[in-house]
């Protein structure tokens, strides 16, 4: 049998496992957590039902860490990571076919994508021995000698400039950057790559990002997979022997955020048959303790969907829009609470009255008892669909690991969303945010 028959068949095998509701009990599974000897840190969730194993490799690498006047440098260098990689002893180079190619072969995945805070990189693969073992060698190739070619940077910067300009003639992009600029001011999350960045970015600039940051003492490793807790050591061992050992100094501190201290608003002229609307501010940091005390609440207020008191005041009651929603994105520092909808251009402002009122009587008054218990029934009972994957159940394994969330996290979940009270949200809610203060985009509006 081939290596790809065998691919082939474990992926049947595997779809059919999916579609009986295999992953039902995975939150109750316990998180191993180790320090390797390389300093990398490493959490494990066993999930033997299935011979594959998904892995996420995070570094402090996001774009907060990308140079002012290189902003996109970390998306870059994490896109360059699959145009090949170096020669090493007896191995010879990939090239951006050959290594996809190798991948192909192997059934196997490997990628790398950079976001605020975090450069992450995910391997998933078939954990029979033959499988997993070239899987992983390749995998430590990808990650830890990339050759960075600077003429395949050169072939897609061009396209990278034309995606950027061809999204500055979309409404929402306008509107969103222009939102953005306003609630984060000079921080890093308030940057978007620009031409200029862009073509201020070189290949040298990838390599130099990469060995400065990208390193086995920064590494946080999260694993979910048919492996116990030896054959997982072995896993990582690999994946970072490619990377040069290292010291690993405190990097440097990010600014924070720094709350809005008064209100501001911009009107975009736009010719759009919708008028979009952004209100919000800076929220909270990750590690805020009002987190589940805002997450309930959010829900309550716009995140709930179509129990949402805004959709019920804006949508359903007057037809101001089809949909509006709230939510907060919280990170390393207070990322965005934001209030999104749109509508026709001449009900922009009546929908933004609207939606101003209730966010003021949501922040002052806190929520009902009934809407309070019917968000935490909705939450709790869907907390499965949050881990029913093992690409979701990675994503929640990463999370604890890179926020530094307690092990039983998962487990306790519900407990958490369940405790809190109408006042707590309140309380939390008041301390959080200042509808008085806030940033207000509007374009496209009559």
């Amino acid at each position: 049998m081939t290596m790809r028959t065998v691919c082939s068949t474990v992926r049947l095998g595997l779809l059919a496992l999916a579609l009986n509701g295999f992953a039902a009990a995975w939150a109750a599974l316990p998180i191993e957590h180790w320090t390797h000897a390389s300093g990398a840190k490493v959490f494990l969730v066993q999930s033997p039902g299935i011979a594959m194993v998904d892995v996420q490799l995070d570094f402090d690498a996001g774009e907060r860490r990308s140079p002012l006047g290189k902003t996109g440098l970390a998306g870059a260098m994490a896109g360059a990571t699959r145009h090949g990689v170096k020669a090493s002893g007896e191995l010879p180079a990939l090239d951006e076919n050959a290594l996809g190619e190798a991948w192909a072969d192997l059934g196997a995945t490997f990628s790398a994508a950079a976001g605020s805070d975090r450069l992450s990189f995910t391997l998933r693969s078939l954990t029979y021995p033959e499988v997993l073992a070239q899987a992983s060698a390749l995998a430590a190739r990808q990650l830890g000698q990339p050759a960075f070619p600077e003429k395949l940077w050169l072939r897609d910067r061009p396209k990278m400039v034309a995606s950027l300009k061809e999204a500055s003639t979309r409404p929402a992009t306008v509107a969103a950057i222009a939102y953005i600029k306003a609630v984060y001011g000079s921080h890093p999350y308030g940057r978007e790559s620009t031409e200029a960045d862009l073509l201020n970015i070189s290949s040298a600039d990838m390599q130099a990002l990469h060995a400065q940051l990208v390193r086995p003492c920064y590494a946080r490793i999260s694993m979910v997979g048919a492996l116990d807790r030896a054959q997982a050591d072995v896993l990582v061992e690999t994946l970072l022997s490619r990377l040069p050992v290292r010291a690993c100094p405190d990097l440097p501190s990010v600014q924070e955020v720094q709350p809005l201290t008064s209100a501001q608003e911009q009107r975009i002229p736009f010719d759009s048959a919708q008028a979009h609307v952004l209100v919000g501010q800076p929220g909270i940091r990750r590690s805020s303790p009002d987190y589940f005390a805002l997450l309930v609440g959010n829900h309550i207020l716009g995140g709930g969907g179509f129990t949402a008191r805004l959709t019920e005041e804006v949508r359903e009651k007057r037809g101001l829009t089809y949909g509006i929603s709230s939510s907060f994105t919280p990170g390393l520092h207070a990322g965005a609470f934001t209030i999104s909808l749109q509508t026709r251009p001449d009900q922009a402002q009546q929908a933004l009255d609207l939606l101003r009122e209730v966010l003021r009587k949501f922040v002052a008054d806190g929520p009902t008892q009934a809407e309070l218990q019917a968000a935490k029934d909705n939450l709790i009972g869907g907390f499965a669909l949050r881990i029913d994957t093992n690409r979701k159940l990675l994503d929640n394994v990463a999370n604890i690991a890179w926020n530094g969330l307690p092990l039983d996290y998962l487990g306790t979940w519900s407990d958490q969303v369940q405790k809190i009270s109408a006042q707590e949200v309140r309380e939390a809610f008041i301390r959080t945010l200042q509808p008085q203060t806030m940033v207000t985009v509007v374009l496209g509006a009559q």
